[in-house]
């Protein structure tokens, strides 16, 4: 079914796939530094809560009043409850990370996504990955590995990995499920009807934990900046960024379409630096280049 699908895509869909993905990658690079602002602001299952509400309000309104989409319950919901599952989890723990380590340390985890993705689609589709694409996924995972441990060769001898980056791997691993099932699930919905269905049943999932955290926050009291966060969370990196990998999951093989994922440390580098957080060292700057080198590679070898 994958090769079928990935054969009756043209160039130029493609081409747009890979845009589509080059713009996730930056609007994920966001998302990690200003995450980061509102975690320590607010707890993370209120911040999930909260944007997951207004990003599934907003796309409800938007398919309704301007789509004319009926949404109507979709066939074999139980999609939608595992699909909703996973992201749930991911968002959680990257926000419960995000407590314990720094965007930059989360976004390299994040990298990491990409060769384990590889595995699930053969796992759930028996895609197999060509050795070139394979070659440049363990490339730039290990690029990634170095800033997991912050350029610290000690560190990564004696394996001194953060609480916050293991936490945050479990979400990875789920979201790295995530992208291949987006395919084999998809029984020939509109694109806009999967997409809302799968936020919707995000914010399910999320409701539970965050209710109870919601109440102990004084949402008059909360700085601007958290809602600013909350804000581009629910519309740019909820909304968006599933509209484009869902598009790009249809054209592209799962490893390419996660593999834009190697960019995302080095976008989070230019912004931590750039808001005045600082910027990283050379020796783990370089990393992130490594992983951006493996996108390169990996991008012009052939589906």
């Amino acid at each position: 079914m994958h090769n079928r699908l990935t054969q009756h895509a043209t160039g130029s869909e493609k081409l747009k796939a890979h845009l589509a993905m080059l713009l996730f990658a930056v609007l994920i690079a966001g998302s990690f530094s200003l995450g980061g602002l509102a975690a320590t602001r607010m707890p993370g299952f209120a911040v999930n809560l909260v944007r997951y509400a207004i990003a599934t309000g907003t796309m409800f309104a938007f398919g309704i009043w301007v789509l004319r989409s009926k949404l109507s319950v979709p066939r074999a919901p139980w999609r939608f409850v595992l699909l909703g599952g996973l992201m749930a989890v991911y968002m959680s723990t990257m926000f419960k990370a995000l407590e314990f380590t720094s965007p930059v340390s989360t976004g390299a985890v994040f990298t990491l996504m990409p060769l384990i993705s590889a595995g699930f689609a053969w796992l759930f589709m028996r895609q197999v990955t060509r050795p070139g694409v394979l070659l440049s996924l363990v490339t730039a995972a290990t690029g990634a590995i170095w800033v997991i441990f912050r350029g610290d060769i000690e560190a990564i001898l004696s394996f001194d990995v953060g609480l916050g980056e293991l936490i945050f791997f479990v979400g990875v691993v789920c979201h790295a499920a995530y992208a291949p099932l987006l395919r084999k699930l998809n029984h020939g919905e509109q694109p806009f009807d999967f997409a809302f269905w799968g936020v919707a049943a995000t914010f399910v999932w999320l409701f539970i934990p965050g209710v109870p955290t919601l109440g102990t926050v004084d949402l008059v009291q909360t700085p601007m900046i958290v809602w600013i966060a909350i804000l581009y969370l629910a519309i740019v990196t909820t909304v968006i960024t599933f509209m484009l990998i869902q598009y790009a999951s249809m054209r592209l093989p799962a490893p390419k379409v996660l593999g834009y994922g190697y960019l995302t440390p080095s976008f989070i580098i230019l912004l931590e630096g750039l808001i005045g957080h600082g910027w990283v060292h050379p020796s783990v700057m370089a990393g992130a280049l490594v992983t951006a080198c493996g996108l390169l590679v990996m991008g012009l070898l052939p589906d």
